[in-house]
């Protein structure tokens, strides 16, 4: 597994989480950030057992990775022959 790091919390005073990275195998993104532990907040959604909801701030998403700056949209196909 491969793990690229695409963006930290610039504003974050512990150790920059949230944090995005890259999986290049599984061809998905891995967010680190806060548990959401409230009750009420987790009650308003459907969490099966195998999953986990996280919190990020807002102003992390000019962060992420869009459209051709995507990594998934410069990696190289199974195949291995670039398009």
């Amino acid at each position: 597994m491969a793990l690229h790091l695409l963006c930290k919390d610039p504003e974050s005073p512990n150790n920059g989480s949230p944090t995005l990275y890259y999986d290049d195998v599984s061809d998905s993104y891995l967010l680190q950030s806060w548990k959401v532990l409230d009750p009420a907040r987790l009650a308003a959604i459907s969490v099966p057992d195998h999953e986990t909801v996280v919190e990020f701030p807002k102003r992390l998403l000019h962060l992420f990775p869009t459209g051709d700056d995507a990594p998934h949209g410069r990696a190289i196909p199974e195949d291995g022959k670039a398009s």
